[in-house]
This record gives structure tokens, C-alpha cells and sequence, in this order.
């Protein structure tokens, strides 16, 4: 099944209408932007550019969907005609995967007919609405946990597909690996897994499953210690496996006091070398608060699949400019009140000072002179041209929060950490 009725019905309704007046075949130009940024942040990171490109390829109105319009009624027969031969023949450009953005970022620029680009709508939205939630979020995380790995595991606390796409977003944030299987096979993500409670309670006694555990997946296996005791699930540990134990995992109770009087047990059956992970709840701020505590590593999910609390990313998909009867792109912009937009197409760059950055530069016209140009090239009259392996992305990133301001890794709300200046 293709991507096509992945669609609200208005992108439908509105393609019949322009297509009976014969406005439907006017060039135009949509742009994909925030109005402001969720929670207060400082910053958000662009995710979900791969996936779009994926969808767009697959966006064909099969004979099954079309019968599906035609019983319902929900478009005449010449909108029928027209969405059985739907190709996308225009042009697509995009800030690259793993960059940041800001409010007014033209993340997304869409050229081609009314009929072609307007009934991307909904496909652009659902994917860049949701992996850029997600990856602004992981981006967060990332931060807060510094040097210690983060591990992907929200897959039960979210749609089945969404769990793939939070977990490709978060390994392009900095997330060292996932527990979904299916991002490990489309994405290439590093997958990691041991278990879970229900292995413990399994069995007759803890140190049965511990056993079970160490003679089936080696030495270096991750053993939970919190089912029971923690001071006796520890000592049993340490016990069966000796110092080759790779990690024990903690998923309740105060994680902080609880990974600092695990650490003391460790070393002090000399297993200096075993490593501590905590899941169970964890965000940003709890992330944040375990700095200082003896942890090596992180497991989240609930919160990165929800965004932290904001599981969109509020952007809209708004025509900015269509051709006038002379066959001219003029600027339209809505003029609502706590939603306006700024017409015409634009450009954007970063500028930077001392290989910090300064202002997001938003233009009318090209402009390279004033800083690094954040608009690639991604689709061309209807071919994918800008598809790059997920590690670029994930290198851009690093790369992209090296050149923010300081300001932007606070995780109190706050203003843009920095400022979009149009010109």
C-alpha cells in the first residue's frame, strides 16, 4: 500500500475545486515552518527529511485507493482522472537532517503546480511534526547524559511505526542504540536488549535466573537487580559471574542514592569494572539530576517517544507564493490574527561569529554572503537527489550543537537561543 491516502480529505477537496476553475496548474510554493518553538526551548533539531523522501517516492494513488474515493463519493471523476496519473514533478529543498532550527525556519521549501504540492500536506507534517518532536527531545537527553550512552526503549509506550521513526530520530541525536529490532534492520541503528522482570519471576529463584542469564548470554550481559533485594540481587550477581560481570540494571526506587550504594557493593567485591545502568522514567532533568551520581548509562522511554512532553513540533505547511495571471510567483501570506506568515519564498543561512552562531538569516533572495546556506537541494523536477546515510546526519549533529551559543543547552524554558532575522 502507497503512501497517497496518508492525506487529509480538505487536500482532496481543494485539488476538485481548483481543478474545475483551472487554478489547480498555477505554479506555487509552499514552506514548512514553527511559528515558535514547544515548551520554551532553546532550540529544535531537524529530523524525518530520509522518511519524507521515502514517503514521497511511494506516493501513488493505487487503483484499490482510488475505487476507495470513488465509493465514497469523496471526489468527482476528473479529480479521479488526475490522481491516477499523480506524480510529483517539482522541486523540493530542506535543512539537512541534524540541524537546528528556529522560529521562522524555512525547514522545508515545496515548488511545483497547486495540485501537486498541496496534496503533500499531510505527509510532510505527519513525519516532520513527529521526528522533529522526537529528535529535539533525544538532542536534550543527549546533552544532559554527556559521555554515558543512552539507550533507545520506548517502543511499548508508543505506535508501532512511531516507535521505528522515535528510534532512528534519537540515534541521529545521539542515542548510542535502540531495543527496536526493525530500526536496527531499516535504519542500520545499533539494537541492544537483555531483560526483563518477567525473566526473574520466571524462574524459582533469582540466582536461577541470573545463571540462566550469564550461561546463555555471556559474562558481559546486563543483570536487573531491583525484582527483590538490591543489595542481595548484587552480591548473587557478583557471585555467579565474578569480575567479569559486564552491568547490572536499576529501573526504580531513588536511581541516584540506589546506583551510588550498588557502586559500593560492586567495588567492594571487586568488581570495579561492572557497569551500572538505570531506566525507569527518565527525561532530560532526571537525566541532568543523575550527573554526578556512579552511572554509565541511561535507558529511556516514555519520555522520548512523547517528545518530553511535546510531541509535535508545531509546524506548519503554508503557501507563501503562487503565479498570478501574467505568470508571475507574487508573495500571499495569511493575515490571521496569532497566525500570521511572511510571504514569498526565502532563503535561509546561519550566520556565525568566532565559530559560534549569531542569527538565523532568513532572505527573499539569495544571499550566501551571509553566512552558511541551510537549504540543500532534495528533490529534483520529481527525482530524490539529496538522500545521505543516517551517520551524516548524525555527524552534522555533532557538528551543529559544537556551533550554538551555551544558552542553548539550558533546559529552563527560555527564548530562542538564537535569533531569526528576516531581511
Amino acid at each position: 500500500m502507497g503512501s497517497a491516502l496518508l492525506t487529509d480529505q480538505y487536500e482532496l477537496t481543494m485539488l476538485q475545486a481548483a481543478l474545475a476553475d483551472g487554478a489547480a496548474h498555477r505554479r506555487a510554493v509552499f514552506e514548512v515552518f514553527a511559528r515558535r518553538l514547544p515548551g520554551g526551548r532553546r532550540y529544535g533539531v531537524v529530523s524525518g527529511i530520509g522518511r519524507f523522501l521515502d514517503a514521497l517516492e511511494d506516493f501513488r494513488f493505487e487503483e484499490s485507493d482510488l475505487g476507495y474515493l470513488r465509493a465514497a463519493g469523496i471526489v468527482d471523476e476528473p479529480t479521479l482522472a488526475f490522481l491516477a496519473d499523480y506524480r510529483f514533478s517539482g522541486h523540493v529543498y530542506g535543512y539537512r537532517e541534524g540541524e537546528a532550527y528556529f522560529p521562522g525556519s524555512p525547514i522545508m521549501v515545496v515548488e511545483g503546480t497547486f495540485a501537486e504540492a498541496v496534496l503533500l500536506e499531510t505527509i510532510v507534517l505527519s513525519i516532520l511534526n513527529h521526528d522533529c518532536a522526537i529528535a529535539s527531545a533525544a538532542s536534550r537527553m543527549a546533552h544532559a547524559a554527556g559521555d554515558r550512552p543512552l539507550i533507545e526503549m520506548g517502543s511499548r509506550r508508543t505506535h508501532e511505526i512511531a516507535a521505528v521513526a522515535a528510534a532512528r530520530s534519537a540515534y541521529l541525536c545521539g542515542f548510542s542504540s535502540t531495543s527496536n529490532l526493525r530500526a536496527g534492520r531499516m535504519y542500520g541503528v545499533p539494537t541492544a536488549g537483555t531483560a526483563a522482570h518477567a525473566f526473574i519471576l520466571l524462574h524459582d529463584s533469582e540466582e536461577d535466573a541470573f545463571r540462566a542469564q550469564l550461561q546463555s548470554l555471556g559474562m558481559d550481559t546486563t543483570l536487573l537487580v531491583d525484582t527483590y533485594d538490591v543489595a542481595k540481587a548484587v552480591r548473587t550477581a557478583v557471585e555467579l559471574a565474578g569480575r567479569d560481570l559486564g552491568a547490572v540494571r536499576i529501573d526504580s526506587g531513588d536511581l541516584g542514592a540506589a546506583a551510588l550504594d550498588v557502586r559500593r557493593a560492586l567495588d567492594a567485591y571487586g568488581a570495579e569494572d561492572t557497569r551500572i545502568i538505570v531506566t525507569g522514567d527518565l527525561d532530560e532533568f532526571s537525566i541532568a539530576g543523575l550527573a554526578a551520581a556512579p552511572v554509565d548509562g541511561y535507558g529511556v522511554g516514555t519520555a522520548l517517544v512523547t517528545g518530553s512532553g511535546c510531541p509535535t513540533a508545531n509546524l506548519v505547511y503554508k503557501l507563501v507564493a503562487r503565479e498570478d495571471a501574467s505568470g508571475r510567483l507574487q508573495p500571499v501570506a495569511k493575515r490571521s490574527v496569532g497566525k500570521p506568515s511572511k510571504g514569498g519564498r526565502k532563503w535561509a543561512y546561519r550566520e556565525t561569529s568566532g565559530g559560534t552562531a549569531t542569527a538565523e538569516i532568513v532572505t527573499g533572495a539569495p544571499m550566501e554572503s551571509v553566512g552558511r546556506p541551510l537549504l540543500a537541494e532534495l528533490v529534483t523536477k520529481g527525482r530524490v537527489v539529496g538522500r545521505e546515510p543516517l551517520e551524516a546526519a548524525r555527524e552534522r549533529h555533532r557538528a551543529t550543537l559544537a556551533e550554538l551559543p551555551p544558552a542553548a543547552h539550558s533546559l529552563s524554558p527560555g527564548d530562542p537561543a538564537v535569533p531569526t532575522v528576516f531581511s
